[in-house]
């Protein structure tokens, strides 16, 4: 019997992680999911990943990487910062925040949510793959 309640309870665990992990529009739509440092588009293709602090799409390209609250691209300008729950453009201008699991864009529409993901792989998402 505790083999059987041991075992449900992992059931449990991995199928409530799998579903954590999913990114979704404004209107509700799944755009995507990520599994560990994998980002995948709402049809299940891999559009990236995420090595230490570098960003690479699908192919294996480097698009990025982050350096404390900066964000670059791959020639290595500054395309953006962080600065606690708000994301700026390089320029300076409010791109977007986000609250908790929902994301916003700079004039404070939610354009998506992220279900249980960390804070670094929506923000990733955001600069990266939206």
């Amino acid at each position: 019997m505790n083999r059987l309640i041991a075992s449900l309870l992992i059931a449990l665990i991995f199928a409530s992680s799998a579903y954590a992990q999913r990114m979704y529009d404004g209107s509700g739509r799944q755009i995507g999911r990520v599994d560990s440092e994998r980002y995948y588009d709402g049809s299940g293709h891999q559009i990236g990943r995420v090595d230490g602090s570098y960003i690479y799409d699908g192919s294996g390209r480097q698009l990025g990487r982050f350096d404390g609250d900066r964000v670059y691209n791959s020639s290595g300008s500054q395309i953006g910062r962080i600065d606690g729950e708000r994301l700026y453009s390089a320029s300076g201008s409010q791109m977007g925040r986000i609250d908790g699991e929902r994301i916003y864009d700079g004039s404070g529409h939610q354009i998506g949510r992220a279900d249980g993901l960390r804070r670094m792989q929506m923000i990733v998402f955001f600069y990266f793959f939206m």
